[in-house]
Formats: C-alpha cells, sequence, structure tokens
C-alpha cells in the first residue's frame, strides 16, 4: 500500500499519470504516457499473470465445480483467449494439499490453494498458504425440495401464468441456446425465466444443473451492494456519510462517501486499461491485476490517491466495489462477527441461497468484484430479493426503497446506464428490454436481470467471446414477447 499523504482536489498533477489524465493533456502526455507504460511492461513479464488467473480457475473448477482438470482446460481456459492460456502451459493437481500448479517452458510458474468455503486463491510467489483460517459458512438447510421455492426448490414451477405462451417461451430458449446468431458460440450453459415468483422457464447445458456454482465475474459487484444495504437497513451506515477508511481522513478521500463507491463516482486513480491489449497485463493496470496476482485487494484499492473530485465523475472500476468490501469486513469484524460467514448469515441464508462460492485473496479478503460463483437458482433468487425491494417472506432484509435507489442512474453517469453497482436500461442500452429493468452483469455474459414492469427475473450464465449485446437484448426481448402482458413504462 502507498504511504500516506495528503491530496488536495487541486493535487492532480502529482498524482501518477493515467490514460484518462493523458488524454486530457494532449499528445505530448500520451506519448509519455505510452513510453512510460512500454517501460512497465518491459520490466514485467506478463506469463506470471497468465498462470496466476489460470491457475486460480482451473483450481477452481477442479476443486469445487467437479469438472476434470483435462475438460476445464478445453472448454473453458484453452478455448477462450482473454486468459493468456499457453499451449506450452503445464499443471499439476494436488489433491491432498488442495493446491493447482501451472507452469511455463520458460520455468516461471504460479499456484492456486483451495480454501474450502471460501474457494480458490491466488498464492505469492513462494508461499505454501494462505494467511488466513479458512471457515466453513452458511448454516445447516433442509433439503431444497422439502422447502416451497424460492426459499427452496420445491413447487417452484406451479402455476403457469395464463399469460404466457409455452410455446413461444421454448422457442426463446432454443434461440438462447442456439450457437452462431451473433458469435460463433453463445457457449450459454443456463437460462431462468421467473415471473409472478415462479419459474415458468429453464433450461442448462449438458453437464450442467440447477445447483452448480458457475463463475459469475462482476455480479459479485451486485452483492457487495446487497451487503451494504443490510448494513444500511441494521443502522451500520447511511449513503451519504464519508467512508470510514482510517487511511482518508485526513486528506481529500476523506470527502468520498458511500453513495460515491456504490455509484463508481470515487474519483480514486485506479487505473483500468482494459484486457488484451499489450499494456494490459502490467502491474499498473490496477483493475485487472487483482484477478492475475496474488494481492491484497482491499490495500490495493484503498491505497491510491484521487485523481478527480468524488461524485463527479462516473468510470468503472474495480475499487470502489473492493473498498465498500473493506468496510463490510471492518464492520462485521468490530461487531465480533465471522467476516467470512457474513453474507451467508445476514443475506444467502435468509433467501435460501445455497450455491454460493465467494472466494478470496491469500489474506482472505473477498474478491467480489469478480471471483464469485453462484448457481442459476440462486441468482434467480437474488433478483428476486431485488424485485421485492428487499422483502423476503415478510422479513426485511435491505432498507425501504433500495430497489430504486440501485435502479436509478447515477449523477456523474451521462449515459444513465449504471446505478448502485447495478447496470440499467434507463438510457436506452438495450431497445427490445423495458427502461425500468436493472441488472448485475459479469464478464463474458453473466446476466441476472430484474424488470418490475414485467414482474419478471432472467438469468443467463454461460462464458461468451463476445459481441453479446445484440443476441442478449433479442433473447430477453423473446422471452418477454413470450410472456405477455406490456410494460408499465411503454416498453415492450
Amino acid at each position: 500500500m502507498q504511504p500516506s499523504r495528503a491530496y488536495n482536489e487541486g493535487d492532480l498533477n502529482g498524482a501518477p499519470m493515467t490514460l484518462q489524465r493523458a488524454c486530457r493533456f494532449g499528445l505530448p502526455a500520451l506519448l509519455a504516457f505510452a513510453l512510460a507504460t512500454a517501460a512497465t511492461a518491459q520490466e514485467f513479464d506478463p506469463v506470471e499473470y497468465r498462470l496466476g488467473i489460470n491457475a486460480k480457475i482451473l483450481c477452481s473448477g477442479v476443486f469445487f465445480q467437479g469438472r476434470s482438470a483435462e475438460q476445464h482446460i478445453e472448454e473453458d481456459l484453452a478455448r477462450f483467449g482473454h486468459f493468456g492460456w499457453g499451449e506450452d502451459f503445464e499443471y499439476e493437481v494436488d489433491r491432498v494439499a488442495g493446491r493447482v500448479t501451472l507452469t511455463a517452458a520458460g520455468g516461471q510458474s504460479r499456484s492456486a490453494k483451495y480454501n474450502g468455503d471460501q474457494g480458490c486463491a491466488i498464492l505469492p510467489e513462494g508461499a505454501d498458504d494462505v494467511f488466513f483460517e479458512p471457515s466453513e459458512v452458511g448454516l445447516p438447510m433442509a433439503h431444497p425440495e422439502a422447502v416451497d421455492w424460492p426459499t427452496g426448490d420445491r413447487r417452484s414451477t406451479l402455476p403457469m401464468p395464463e399469460e404466457v405462451d409455452v410455446g413461444a417461451l421454448e422457442s426463446a430458449l432454443d434461440y438462447a441456446f442456439e450457437e452462431g446468431a451473433y458469435t460463433p458460440y453463445q457457449n450459454t450453459r443456463a437460462v431462468v425465466v421467473v415471473h409472478k415468483g415462479r419459474i415458468i422457464a429453464e433450461r442448462y447445458a449438458p453437464g450442467w444443473t440447477h445447483d452448480a456454482p458457475q463463475l459469475s465475474w462482476s455480479q459479485g459487484k451486485s452483492i457487495t451492494s446487497a451487503l451494504i444495504g443490510v448494513l444500511v437497513e441494521q443502522g451500520e451506515l447511511t449513503l451519504e456519510q464519508p467512508a470510514p477508511i482510517a487511511e482518508w481522513a485526513e486528506d481529500a478521500r476523506a470527502r468520498i462517501r458511500i453513495v460515491d463507491l456504490l455509484q463508481m463516482s470515487s474519483g480514486l486513480d485506479f487505473n483500468n486499461w482494459g484486457i488484451g491489449r499489450p499494456w494490459s497485463l502490467s502491474p499498473e493496470n490496477r483493475h485487472f491485476r487483482i484477478y492475475h496476482d496474488a494481492v491484497d485487494v482491499f490495500d490495493l484499492a484503498t491505497g491510491v490517491p484521487p485523481e478527480f473530485p468524488p461524485g463527479r465523475i462516473w468510470r468503472y472500476r474495480n475499487s470502489d466495489p473492493l473498498t465498500l468490501g473493506r468496510i463490510v469486513r471492518e464492520k462485521a469484524e468490530l461487531r465480533g462477527e465471522r467476516y467470512h460467514a457474513f453474507p451467508w448469515i445476514h443475506l444467502f441464508d435468509r433467501v435460501g441461497i445455497r450455491n454460493a462460492v465467494l472466494e478470496t485473496d491469500a489474506w482472505g479478503n473477498f474478491i467480489l468484484s469478480g471471483f464469485d460463483y453462484m448457481s442459476a437458482r440462486d441468482w434467480a433468487r437474488f433478483g428476486l430479493l431485488h424485485l421485492w425491494d428487499g422483502v423476503w417472506d415478510g422479513e426485511r432484509i435491505l432498507p425501504e426503497g433500495w430497489r430504486d435507489f440501485v435502479s436509478t442512474p447515477a449523477p456523474a453517469d451521462d449515459s444513465m446506464g449504471y446505478g448502485g453497482l447495478f447496470w440499467l436500461n434507463a438510457g436506452g442500452r438495450f431497445g427490445r428490454i423495458p427502461s425500468d429493468a436493472f441488472w448485475s452483469a459479469g464478464f463474458m455474459g453473466q446476466y441476472t436481470f430484474v424488470i418490475p414492469s414485467r414482474d419478471v427475473v432472467i438469468v443467463r450464465l454461460g462464458p461468451s467471446p463476445g459481441s453479446f449485446d445484440p443476441y442478449i437484448d433479442e433473447v430477453v426481448g423473446r422471452i418477454l414477447d413470450a410472456i405477455g402482458g406490456s410494460s408499465d413504462d411503454g416498453g415492450p
């Protein structure tokens, strides 16, 4: 973590150069930025990062998704170019130690360790284990078939609403699983459609089931939003209060509020250069470093200076939800609670989410910006909690009006496409989806849509290679057409 110093709103010249700042200051700054980035890239061998993320994902696939290493490599890691899988990579699975090690032809290697209910974590170079004590989470639950939907799975599909065209709905799911609509393959693995609280359509790819945890990537940001909502409902936080980060108290970061972090408007100088670009595997690309490297993600997120005043500029940055994650941890531990159990005690167990795995770094911090796994039905439950404004079986879990808050555009987002760690259609991103729709979204096409005007939740999971907006717009549009009725806001 960087040493503490005081930052003023006008102290941007003292902050490290980023692509955004370089663009503001013209061509000379852009050239300087490119040279500095190239120098960093030359000093760092990106194969270390490629080994790190692939070891972690392979570890998760083997140890709690129940897939063979060969299957996971063929169907996920080697199939897509996003993670930099190398044909020369060799792997070793140590089931006794719960460790996966990847080695490149040049001799570099990285390992990931399985930590039970905390999933897998990338190990720092030279470390044999993580630096926290793994623990079990979740309360004992009745068998899901012994409890009615949505808390359980019994009676999940009855009755079918009269207005639903069953044939058209089946055709919509056929389209959802069809390969080659907009890309060579969509790789859809799960679709669940909930209308009026009941599952009216559900389908899975071969080998996948309704209780199989799937890598959901940035959908975890919306879980962080819900955990903050829990603390707000419990009176531990308010949206307008300054973020309680001790190191920020004496500098300009003290002005960053909880609401700024929820709306991706903190102004922190946290680089996001995208993925797949020449410099994307640089240590300075902090947004993606947390997925490739063994780093304390909370220190990385909170240990950067401000780049802009809070609340004025919207930018998609992992720093903001990770900072909120640190606040959740500190609040839980201050109350004497087990941090790793907090999401289960206060959220998951209360709504019947049974198959979640929230992974951590080697220091035990949840990486809820992207390393989270949940089943399709569990995501449907999460969507229903928000559709019902935080009330479950008569019990309030999230504050009254929380749905309106998370689905209201962030003031700094001119596109009206982002709210409280949820994406929005208020700005018209999707043409076939009502404007009141909001959703959690993850890398490579992970979605949980909540559409209040249609009383609908739609979950789609599975790693897709790209060009995804036209596909998901058509899938959701066809599903809504099959359900019938009309949107209260003039949408389809």
